[in-house]
């Protein structure tokens, strides 16, 4: 894995072993990125589920401004670490080792751009993510939220619950991304 463009253009990123979590396919991350290459610049972003720190990073990469990576996992958090260091966007970024909900709630006065989701699979984290996103009004209103899930029928009917609405929708093998804005 590594990050395919921008400041670090190039810069092999460390990933956790086992099969606890997932990183997105360099093709499907080179996908989502060309659909939301215009809303990056500047703009401030959350990776709630970070992992290795690929998406956040590679969105710093590509002129974020500001970019809050959040996982619970202590072994992902040392892998972030490393990441950030190896891409030198130290200045750019903030690491959380919280779950998702103390993160939304320590991150509630920030207004996001982009809000990236990618939960383990078979949870209700997108849902549960969504209402909290939603009910504290975190993203902005022409922001943009993502979600990558591979049950896209369970997660499109948890969705259709929440405030939001669709506005792309891409599949990729067995993952299926989702792009979402704030219901006005």
């Amino acid at each position: 894995m590594r990050i395919i463009s921008g400041k670090a253009r190039g810069t092999k990123l460390y990933t956790l072993e086992g099969l606890t979590t997932r990183p997105t396919l360099d093709r499907v991350k080179e996908s989502i990125f060309n659909i939301i290459q215009s809303k990056i610049q500047d703009s401030t972003v959350l990776d709630l589920f970070a992992g290795s720190g690929a998406i956040g990073l590679e969105m710093v990469s590509r002129g974020a401004s500001k970019a809050i990576l959040c996982d619970k996992s202590k072994d992902a958090i040392e892998i972030i670490e490393k990441n950030i260091e190896k891409t030198h966007m130290k200045d750019k970024v903030e690491l959380y080792n919280l779950d998702f909900e103390n993160c939304i709630d320590k991150v509630k006065t920030i207004k996001f751009d982009i809000i990236y989701l990618d939960p383990p699979y078979n949870t209700n984290y997108i849902s549960k993510a969504l209402d909290k996103i939603v009910d504290l009004d975190i993203v902005k209103q022409e922001g943009l939220i993502i979600v990558e899930t591979d049950d896209e029928p369970r997660i499109l009917k948890e969705i259709d619950k929440i405030k939001v609405k669709i506005v792309d929708k891409r599949k990729y093998g067995r993952a299926t991304i989702i792009f979402l804005n704030k219901e006005a």
